[in-house]
């Protein structure tokens, strides 16, 4: 416990976390700190390159084999089955429709590749290794959580109508485009149109991490070597200012968000993210992953997407309110993973893996 906490504290004082610390002090103090857009999408697009650039590199040096394989498997079953724990939850603990439910739940299936980055820069500072390969598994994990999530609302009897379409800009989201809007209101009975289908598949985050890891996975190191001084050493300070802008981010939404979420709905924003994790390391401790692999794999489950799903829910379910959504993933779960969550994770999976 005491080395949990001894981390924790460490982790609070590290430039990434008090650059997140600082948006958000900036946003609730209502100062007109910002980033401006077009600098917030390049930060985005940097990261995710350089994030699937070094995982297809660790793929190329290790090979595949039959625990990469697991992995992958793991995190497509995780990814689907996360939101239907999420959304169980939710019915218990708030008064939410099942519109909203279903949203917030898709989010907490699908994954933040921020917190996943925090989580690899805190291994790095302790040297403790991990399966860079898990970079991929993080890819197969965003997009299936959506799927589940319009299973739900399909099967609740959830309608799609023209409702709140508003939200916070949030990384490389795609934007709604006009044909996957009407798309997604005409509806296929099912909830799942072709076009919505091609809307969550090809969404510019995921399009941009899995192309890059493959080009890491073709050039392997020398391709590394290459670009290494545009990928390695300044990923962390660019990751300062992103995480910068997601405090602004979080802030705003928090500050919006007052009278809109009770107690039940904050108490799932945290204790969801230690039920995926707990699922995470014994899905990590059964495929066989090294200590760093398997605290990766609890903070990928644990973690909660807003990139990604907020572009696909604007889409897929318009009158789900992105202050509600935005709020718990962004506002709520993303800092407490920050701050207390991967230290706690790292704590489980060394005592679990023997690490």
């Amino acid at each position: 416990m005491n080395e949990t906490l001894s981390l924790a504290g460490s982790n609070l004082l590290s430039p990434i976390i008090l650059s997140f610390a600082l948006g958000l002090v900036a946003a609730l103090a209502r100062s007109d700190l910002s980033i401006p857009e077009a600098v917030a999408k390049g930060l985005s697009v940097y990261l995710l390159f350089a994030i699937g650039f070094k995982g297809g590199v660790a793929v190329s040096a290790h090979g595949v084999d039959a625990t990469l394989l697991l992995s992958l498997l793991a995190g497509l079953l995780l990814s689907f089955g996360l939101p239907l724990i999420a959304f169980a939850l939710l019915r218990v603990m708030t008064r939410l429709s099942t519109t909203d439910a279903a949203a917030v739940a898709a989010h907490y299936g699908s994954i933040s590749i921020v917190t996943f980055v925090a989580g690899t820069s805190v291994l790095a500072g302790r040297g403790i290794p991990y399966e860079g390969y898990l970079v991929a598994v993080a890819a197969v994990m965003e997009a299936p959580a959506i799927l589940s999530a319009l299973w739900l609302v399909a099967r609740s009897g959830g309608v799609g109508g023209a409702g709140d379409r508003a939200g916070d800009r949030i990384g490389t989201a795609t934007p709604v485009t006009g044909k996957a809007a009407a798309a997604a209101a005409a509806g296929t009975g099912t909830g799942i149109d072709p076009e919505l289908l091609r809307e969550i598949l090809f969404n510019g985050s995921i399009v941009l991490l899995v192309g890059a890891f493959l080009i890491g996975m073709l050039t392997g190191e020398p391709g590394l070597a290459e670009i290494a001084p545009f990928i390695v050493a300044p990923f962390k300070g660019v990751l300062c200012l992103f995480l910068l802008d997601m405090g602004l981010i979080a802030g705003r939404g928090l500050r919006g968000a007052r009278g809109v979420l009770g107690a039940g709905a904050i108490g799932f924003a945290i204790l969801m993210p230690l039920i995926g994790a707990a699922i995470g390391l014994g899905a990590g401790v059964a495929i066989g992953l090294s200590t760093g692999g398997t605290m990766l794999l609890m903070t990928l489950s644990a973690s909660a997407s807003y990139i990604a799903v907020p572009a696909a829910m604007r889409v897929a379910l318009p009158e789900a309110k992105p202050s509600i959504y935005l709020t718990l993933s962004l506002g709520v779960t993303f800092p407490f993973n920050l701050t207390l969550g991967i230290p706690l994770y790292l704590a489980l999976a060394s005592a679990a893996t023997g690490g």
